[in-house]
């Protein structure tokens, strides 16, 4: 069942989705080569704390941290280490959650360290794309179907594949509601958006096949032909007028990669 938030509901997303939007903010300056991932997965957890808010993640079906941070072919889901270390061109996805009084953001995003090759570059910035063509989607009166197609029409205009196996949800007293998000789809189909809906749209987009597969840990996911991955995620609010970002202090997407 698709639960409709109330004010009250979105105001605490939005206060949670705000602390991510300056975690984003603070990764950004913060991720450099030669860290390890644990050192950035620490380092969040601590300013989630500082903010007043508990990570969404750690624990969350046993997972063991508060970031997935996924490199290179990695699509999502991998868990930080003390021995993993982020190099000079390598390209970080970073899902982080956070919980305010109850409710949850989420969000993800895909950083380019150091120079990458243009192709490389490319992926990330229509991955980012696909994410906003979709969020514009989010209006009253569409179906969840043309949230999906948008991404994947998107992401094939530009020769790249979109992840099956991983969806977006919906997102409020618990980390995954009912609706799914695929990140594919024919447009008109499925329930109708209203206001009150919050989602959790987040494209996974490869380079290569859209296959992937899980590692040993039974988390980390990655491209079956070894192909790059990007990953991106705003929680979104529909209203009745715009879609408003609760991921973003301004209540847009202003990600960048």
């Amino acid at each position: 069942m698709i639960e409709l938030k109330s004010a009250r509901e979105l105001g605490l997303m939005r206060t949670a989705g705000h602390v991510l939007s300056d975690v984003v903010a603070h990764l950004r300056g913060f991720v450099k080569p030669g860290m390890s991932t644990l050192e950035i997965d620490e380092d969040v957890e601590a300013f989630i704390a500082a903010r007043g808010a508990k990570p969404a993640f750690k624990g969350y079906r046993g997972f063991p941290a508060t970031v997935c941070i996924s490199i290179n072919d990695e699509v999502v889901h991998g868990i930080p280490s003390s021995h993993r270390r982020i190099k000079e061109g390598d390209i970080v996805g970073l899902d982080l959650g956070c919980i305010v009084d109850g409710y949850y953001a989420d969000c993800a995003f895909t950083l380019a360290i150091g120079d990458v090759p243009p192709k490389v570059q490319q992926l990330l910035d229509v991955t980012r794309e696909s994410l906003d063509q979709a969020i514009q989607e989010c209006r009253p009166g569409r179906r969840l179907s043309d949230v999906s197609h948008a991404v994947q029409a998107h992401v094939e205009r530009h020769g790249f594949s979109v992840v099956r196996a991983f969806v977006g949800h919906g997102i409020g007293r618990a980390l995954h509601e009912d609706p799914q998000v695929p990140n594919f789809g024919d447009p008109g189909r499925g329930p109708q958006l209203r206001p009150g809906m919050v989602l959790a749209i987040e494209p996974m987009v490869t380079m290569g096949s859209w296959e992937v597969k899980v590692l040993d840990d039974g988390w980390t996911a990655v491209t079956r032909d070894g192909s790059l991955a990007a990953h991106f995620e705003h929680t979104i609010a529909v209203t009745e007028t715009e879609p408003e970002v609760l991921t973003s202090r301004t209540g847009r997407s202003v990600q960048v990669a």
